[in-house]
């Protein structure tokens, strides 16, 4: 009797240590999976941020615009997406909108076009701009599709009328011309100012638009 009770408490402990292998193997297990989900969320969670982070400094940035100074073309609280990366390999060009630091406020973005470019001599005369450059020595008055009819182009009390554009300076001006702050009142923009180029208009969702470049 005694052997045989013997005989049977070994074979509980063998099933016993086998339940308890068993039981700590399936709590590893499960760890290491557990583990593995956790750097595999965190290796996630990493890449996007730095993929956001890529984006944001050197693709594309947002823009809420303020203020009516591009207005028909741009309103208030038109949410836009900002392209930086395409000036890195070609120069802006004439009628783009560009979103740039206000060259006496480095802190403040200021949202116009590009209306004078470098080497050219631009001149606000009769309610319009008219540019002198190689192509037209004599002048060119310049026809500007995205103006309401009728807009005039004016020179402001004490600002400049006449601008003499240098390497990697601007003339820029906004839609709204009448209420519009811009080179008529500090000067041409120099290219480093520029942030990046306009492309896409993403709020008001009636209002979606992909920009380019008008043709004069």
């Amino acid at each position: 009797m005694i052997n045989t009770a013997l005989h049977w408490v070994a074979e509980l402990a063998v099933v016993i240590r086998g339940l308890i292998f068993y039981l700590l193997s399936a709590i590893i297990s499960t760890m290491r999976r557990f583990s593995a989900s956790i750097l595999e969320t965190v290796e996630v969670i990493v890449v996007a941020l730095g993929a956001v982070f890529l984006i944001r400094s050197f693709l594309v940035q947002p823009f809420l615009v303020s203020g009516a100074s591009m207005v028909p073309s741009f309103s208030q609280g038109d949410y836009l997406l900002v392209d930086e990366l395409s000036y890195y390999f070609r120069e802006p060009q004439r009628g783009e909108v560009v979103v740039f630091h206000y060259p006496n406020d480095e802190s403040t973005y200021f949202i116009k076009r590009i209306i004078g470019l470098p080497g050219e001599r631009a001149v606000v005369k009769d309610g319009k701009v008219i540019i002198i450059n190689r192509e037209y020595p004599e002048g060119k008055i310049l026809d500007e599709p995205y103006l309401p009819r009728d807009t005039a182009t004016t020179g402001r009390p004490g600002g400049k009328t006449e601008f003499n554009l240098l390497a990697n300076q601007y003339l820029v001006l906004g839609d709204n011309r009448s209420y519009s702050f811009d080179s008529r009142d500090w000067g041409v923009l120099a290219r480093k100012e520029i942030v990046g180029l306009t492309r896409l208009r993403l709020w008001p969702i009636s209002g979606l638009t992909v920009f380019a470049a008008p043709r004069y």
